[in-house]
């Protein structure tokens, strides 16, 4: 493991520690869908995009992922963080306007790589070498406008756009392929016009590579398979973690989990 993969690996597991802490709040918070992308969410931020890119969260519900992403920035201060949930926080269950890092709300899902290809269509139009990044969740690829933006980009070879699924095979209430079946999800995306990876989502160098910018000048899509509720294994791979109230007890059990698989190969 080269230094670059160590330190994302020391941020994405710093961004758990602080999702298991919102989770701990009085509302508790959707943590199995956060700790799931973090790796991907620490590999981006902290070494794939330059100042120029521009990083949406599709999967508004993984709000707390980017919350430990803006403290990690210091955009926020960890005060903040623990405020999460609780009356006059600005830390709301998805991504607010107005909020440091938050280029748009998300929460209704389905809207994030329309407004991803929006931007790489205005950068390519004004020709600035720019990237957009959308991290889409599986679940949501069940919306049909996420389908109709795949389409447009493809046509448009919108090759400053990226769209990360964080493939986690669960949503709200069932494994993804028992309410709509995505698979085989590489080739429908190829068929749409896009260059297509698939990859360890929580393998770091994997991810660095595959996110690489793609010298077809099609838009590029990472399907990053991982597991929900990655780090701690009594939430791993159960739907009933897509949300949860972590007691004081669950809590100091989360941690300790993480601790312990800190360092673990992917």
């Amino acid at each position: 493991m080269n230094a670059t993969t160590g330190r994302i690996r020391d941020v994405a597991y710093r961004l758990r520690r602080r999702v298991l802490r919102m989770a701990a709040g009085p509302l508790g918070a959707h943590v199995g869908g956060s700790l799931s992308c973090a790796d991907i969410l620490a590999t981006l931020h902290f070494d794939v995009m330059r100042t120029c890119d521009t990083f949406l969260l599709s999967k508004g519900h993984a709000a707390p992922a980017l919350y430990a992403v803006l403290a990690e920035k210091g955009l926020i201060g960890e005060a903040e963080v623990d405020s999460y949930g609780r009356p006059g926080s600005r830390l709301l269950g998805h991504p607010p306007r107005g909020l440091p890092g938050v280029e748009f709300p998300t929460g209704s899902l389905g809207h994030g790589v329309s407004l991803g290809a929006g931007m790489a269509l205005a950068a390519a139009m004004a020709g600035r070498d720019e990237r957009v990044f959308v991290l889409a969740g599986d679940g949501e690829l069940q919306e049909g406008s996420v389908w109709e933006a795949l389409m447009f980009a493809g046509h448009r070879r919108l090759g400053g756009l990226t769209v990360v699924v964080d493939r986690n095979g669960m949503q709200l209430t069932a494994a993804t392929e028992e309410c709509v079946g995505l698979e085989p999800l590489a080739a429908r995306l190829t068929a749409f016009g896009w260059e297509t990876r698939e990859v360890d989502g929580h393998d770091v160098e994997a991810l660095r590579a595959a996110l690489a910018p793609p010298g077809s000048g099609l838009p590029l899509a990472v399907i990053a398979r991982t597991v929900k509720g990655r780090g701690v294994r009594f939430l791993e791979g159960k739907v009933s973690s897509h949300y949860a109230v972590l007691t004081e007890p669950l809590l100091r059990r989360a941690l300790a989990q993480l601790d312990a698989g800190r360092g673990a190969a992917p």
